[in-house]
């Protein structure tokens, strides 16, 4: 594991993350939900306005784990902070802290510019992924919900403006 190094992605990474992002949709046996592609990643998630960032781990220059967050704000801590929307380790390194030090790494940049929290989702039923984040210290917060809107409703939402 001291071989592998954790660096910001590029543009360039646009292809390795977007595999990353099929193989955690693999784990859940969900990839046919997965409509982002390359391309999307390239338009909203490097250039002047980047919608997300992202840690790529490598192993002698080929992708084996991604960390790939946004940056959020916190109006209750007064504190800036990332909520972290893919983590995903190669099969092959799991168990060796590597996630565990992609989160280390997500916190550390962070903490950089001053901010004081993660927050991540968990799917309902992967109780494997909750177990590892409860281990790495994150707990559930009960007291919130998570709530969406999508599709023709946030296109009616939006168009309400």
């Amino acid at each position: 594991m001291h071989d592998i190094i954790i660096r910001p992605a590029t543009l360039g990474d646009a292809g390795a993350i977007h595999g990353m992002i099929l193989g955690i949709g693999a784990v859940l046996g969900q990839a046919e939900k997965i409509r982002g592609t390359s391309e999307d990643l390239e338009r909203y998630g490097f250039g002047p306005d980047p919608a997300f960032e992202a840690l790529i781990a490598e192993a002698t220059g080929t992708p084996v784990g991604l960390c790939l967050y946004f940056r959020s704000f916190s109006t209750w801590r007064g504190r800036p902070g990332a909520y972290v929307q893919d983590l995903f380790v190669d099969p092959a390194c799991r168990g060796t802290g590597l996630g565990r030090r992609l989160l280390a790494a997500c916190a550390a940049a962070m903490a950089a510019r001053g901010g004081a929290y993660i927050r991540l989702s968990v799917d309902a039923a992967n109780e494997a992924a909750q177990g590892f984040y409860r281990r790495a210290g994150f707990r559930h917060a009960a007291d919130d919900m998570i709530h969406q809107i999508d599709g023709e409703d946030f296109t009616r939402l939006a168009g309400e403006a």
